[in-house]
């Protein structure tokens, strides 16, 4: 499904929207809030994996040797900005296990919204992989959109941006940016705030998740 105007996939599993909900509520504490996460990143990696290409193997089953689909094509890489980015890996990597796990560090300077680095560790092989770049929020856009020039300059040419809710600024400025990379989401919300939160949203994903409030 196609949100109006703006070029992003938003994933309307049923379990994926109730499991959302759930997040929003104000009551939800740290453990249940991480829990569900995990879950929703899950459930979003099935999805936007749908149309990974797979071979022909000859596999031999205990019966018979048959023919049988894998994976084919790039390998997978998870590259989390941290910190709340961290919440999402576990999900995509029990379904990926596979998958190696590269490392962004940037935040949000709070006078002008503006995203600052400081760490930067990924696989050797990023130009070989297609990389799974993760945060909850896609708020302003810019700690995103810095995550993916910083990963094209370290040779990346393959990435999906997968977000747990987002802010129309936010997209239309990965939009805008970085029009090669996909962008799935489980809701796109209404606004932001004047202090750059998303609203209705769910409030500081980081602080809900270590439970640092």
């Amino acid at each position: 499904m196609m949100a109006e105007e703006l070029k992003v996939n938003i994933i309307d599993h049923p379990l994926v929207q109730h499991k959302l909900t759930l997040m929003r509520q104000k009551e939800t504490g740290a453990k249940d809030f991480r829990e569900l996460l995990e879950e929703i990143a899950m459930l979003m990696a099935y999805e936007i994996t749908r149309d990974f290409p797979l071979e022909d193997v000859e596999i031999e089953t205990p019966l018979t040797k048959c023919k049988a689909k894998m994976l084919a094509g790039k390998k997978v890489g998870v590259v989390p900005i941290l910190r709340a980015g961290l919440g999402m890996l576990n999900g995509i990597i029990r379904l990926i296990p596979a998958a190696r796990v590269g490392h962004i560090g940037l935040y949000r300077d709070p006078k002008t919204l503006k995203p600052v680095e400081y760490y930067c560790k990924l696989p050797p092989d990023v130009a070989e992989r297609t990389l799974i770049v993760v945060d909850p929020m896609l708020a302003t856009g810019g700690s995103s959109s810095a995550a993916l020039t910083l990963l094209k300059e370290k040779g990346a040419k393959s990435m999906i941006l997968m977000c747990l809710v987002a802010a129309p600024d936010g997209v239309r400025v990965v939009n805008q940016d970085h029009p090669d990379v996909p962008i799935y989401v489980a809701s796109v919300d209404d606004h932001l705030n004047e202090k750059g939160y998303i609203v209705p949203g769910l409030g500081d994903a980081g602080d809900r998740i270590f439970g640092t409030l």
